[in-house]
């Protein structure tokens, strides 16, 4: 049915195994799909809200969904997102990013992950579950995400989401817990580059890094061999002036031990940034690798990109979507809500006639079925 209104959506997610035994199937697992995503979108956050959202738009709905026994009891979408496989489900989303939306070159492509602290079960001494997302920043979309196993950690989630991505030509920004020569050379064996943040838990590499621009920052880095860029950025009552220096002189690279285990490095970067509130200062100064030549402007225009994923996608995801409220929190249920909810802020963020925020659009979506279907139309 690609010409209905979730035409795009049953074509993607209709590979997604149905985990219930046939005496139990009274409703087709695409309409309980759909029906989920379009609630979601209109401001439902757990599964009571999406059976009252499909009760009360049973009539529209059934205008491209079969529905053959009625509108599906919550406990029934409960139980099914808790059995369908998470995997599957992941697919079926990348999949409907990759045909919906194109990357542009050179894009910044941001990866961290954020904790959905709801989805803890104290009586079954269920931890909370954390999801590394990737963030296109030019697009505002989220392009994929990977739940990190209960015994492990960013690090190995991250190389797993990097293998199903489509980076090619695209810059992967990372915070310092995936500043791993094995996610360096996965990225660059992409055909795309890196910029990953060092800190000290680096060990020899944060020394190397920072040693390079300590001894030329003591003298104003009058004779090194740098390049400069800076911006300041005023709003909200505050002044932020952020200045970047990089490097790719090769006496200064040959200087980093172990260089040659990080595939594609050619630059090293500090950046210096400086926020003033009420006339009182705070500097704080980052350091970072690259696989990309020094280019001291585009470099810091690509960190700053990065931190978009903190304002472009969790903090629209706690204060737009109560994500870290959430108490769905049962086997693979809050894996993947966390994925219907990503498709929702992907629709939401892409439709541009309505003003005002994400929380705003749901609200306009959940009133106004003309442009709950105009979003639906990014699909």
């Amino acid at each position: 049915m690609p010409d209905t209104p979730v035409g795009s959506i049953r074509k993607h997610f209709s590979k997604v195994s149905d985990p219930r035994i046939d005496r139990t199937k009274r409703h087709k697992l695409l309409d309980i799909i759909c029906i989920a995503i379009c609630a979601v979108i209109c401001g439902a956050d757990n599964w009571v809200e999406v059976e009252n959202f499909a009760c009360q738009k049973q009539v529209w709905l059934r205008t491209f969904l079969e529905l053959p026994n009625g509108i599906p009891s919550h406990d029934t979408f409960g139980r099914v997102f808790r059995l369908v496989n998470p995997g599957e489900f992941q697919r079926s989303f990348l999949e409907w990013v990759q045909a919906v939306n194109q990357l542009t070159q050179d894009q910044v492509i941001a990866i961290d992950g954020k904790q959905l602290r709801g989805s803890h079960d104290q009586s079954s001494g269920k931890r909370a579950i954390y999801i590394v997302s990737a963030w296109a920043a030019a697009n505002h979309l989220v392009l994929g995400q990977q739940k990190v196993n209960d015994k492990s950690n960013e690090i190995t989630a991250i190389p797993e989401l990097l293998k199903v991505l489509e980076i090619s030509g695209c810059i992967v920004t990372i915070d310092a817990i995936g500043t791993q020569t094995k996610i360096a050379r996965l990225i660059v064996e992409a055909e795309a580059d890196y910029i990953l943040a060092v800190k000290e838990n680096q060990g020899h590499l944060y020394q190397d890094v920072t040693a390079l621009f300590d001894y030329d920052r003591r003298c104003n880095f009058q004779e090194a061999p740098y390049e400069y860029a800076k911006t300041v950025g005023k709003g909200h009552g505050r002044i932020e002036v952020r200045q970047c220096w990089s490097t790719s002189h090769p006496e200064y690279m040959e200087s980093i031990r172990n260089r040659h285990n990080w595939k594609g490095l050619k630059s090293s970067i500090m950046i210096e940034a400086e926020r003033i509130v009420d006339g009182k200062s705070s500097v704080e100064i980052r350091y970072f690798i690259s696989s990309l030549a020094s280019d001291a402007r585009r470099l810091l225009k690509a960190v700053r990109c990065h931190w978009g994923i903190e304002n472009g996608l969790h903090w629209t995801l706690d204060i737009a979507f109560a994500e870290d409220q959430n108490r769905v929190r049962k086997d693979h249920g809050p894996e993947n809500l966390a994925v219907i909810r990503h498709m929702a802020i992907n629709l939401l963020k892409q439709e541009k006639t309505a003003k005002g925020g994400i929380k705003a659009k749901r609200l306009q979506c959940a009133w106004n079925e003309e442009y709950l279907l105009k979003v639906l139309a990014g699909a």
